[in-house]
């Protein structure tokens, strides 16, 4: 897969994830988070699991699936866990776009991760895209982010979480060749984690009891949509997109999602942005777009030889 092929659907992802902050906010008058988010991932985790049956059945000799890669595909998982935990939280108590924006600050930290944890320092164009993309966050809070609620910095505390979880997905799914059952073991092991984490919180906090079969009845839109589309194919697309890309430019492509929870939260919750909000819009498209358009010529100076070296 070229690295511009990739990079589309990277944004592709994005896209999907920004329209699911809708169904991840709407779930929340029903249901609760960490039983949302255990649904949502079990009911992924089935929708691949054929991917991964085939995956595993094809797969040549000397398929490096043991023990010590599905462990490391379930610490994938428990790190996906404390990012969509944290963000559905957060949901309940803050906007859809200032959702879809604070995630997106894990845009600056995947760079001081990546060479921190793995020595990898980034091309050096990606400091200020990802700086761009963090203006665009300022803009849209308006220059105030004391104005932050509980569920604004739940959201920012799992920004963390998705950073961690980019690094990892992109160096395992390279380095195992298997983004089908990553992915499933990811997905499944969220699921458990997030129907524990609701008994643990029914029986911690009275007020949080078990939502009534209506409830989940009512929810199973929201379900259905984040658990298939958001879930399943989103993420199985950065699993197998990531492969192709590094880290830090995945990480400012799949920032998309705040551009397009912002629209989606104008249109339907009447979620309105002033003027230095739509201006950070602004920002982090263009981010999005000019590495789109970098990586594009990269491929095309790789083919011509060394002159590829003038664009790091």
């Amino acid at each position: 897969m070229k690295t511009s092929t990739a990079n589309l659907l990277l944004v592709l992802a994005g896209a999907i994830w920004g329209f699911g902050f809708l169904a991840q906010k709407n779930a929340m008058d029903d249901i609760g988070p960490m039983l949302f988010v255990g649904l949502r991932f079990l009911l992924a985790a089935v929708a691949v699991l054929p991917l991964c049956l085939r995956e595993l059945k094809t797969a040549p000799d000397g398929n490096p699936v043991t023990g010590a890669w599905l462990g490391r595909f379930a610490g994938l998982g428990c790190i996906f866990f404390a990012g969509m935990a944290l963000q559905q939280t957060g949901l309940q108590t803050t906007s859809v776009t200032n959702t879809g924006f604070l995630t997106t600050l894990y845009v600056v930290l995947v760079p001081f991760l990546s060479w921190m944890m793995l020595k990898e320092p980034p091309p050096k164009l990606i400091w200020p895209l990802a700086c761009l993309s963090v203006a665009g966050v300022y803009l849209l809070s308006s220059g105030d982010f004391s104005a932050l609620n509980s569920g604004d910095f739940f959201v920012l505390i799992g920004a963390l979480a998705w950073a961690l979880h980019v690094i990892f997905v992109g160096r395992l799914s390279a380095h195992s060749n298997l983004p089908y059952t990553m992915a499933t073991v990811q997905f499944f092991t969220c699921g458990v984690l997030g129907c524990v984490a609701q008994v643990f919180w029914s029986s911690l906090l009275p007020d949080q009891t078990w939502p009534t079969r209506i409830d989940i009845w009512n929810a199973m839109p929201e379900i259905v949509y984040a658990g298939l589309i958001s879930g399943a194919i989103a993420f199985t697309l950065q699993a197998v997109a990531q492969r192709f890309t590094s880290a830090s430019i995945a990480a400012i492509l799949m920032s998309s999602e705040s551009l397009f929870a912002a629209v989606l939260g104008a249109i339907y919750l009447n979620e309105r942005l002033s003027i230095s909000g739509y201006t950070g819009c602004g920002l982090i498209f263009a981010s999005i777009v000019t590495t789109e358009i970098l990586c594009i010529r990269a491929e095309r100076l790789l083919k011509r030889g060394p002159a590829a070296d003038t664009i790091s």
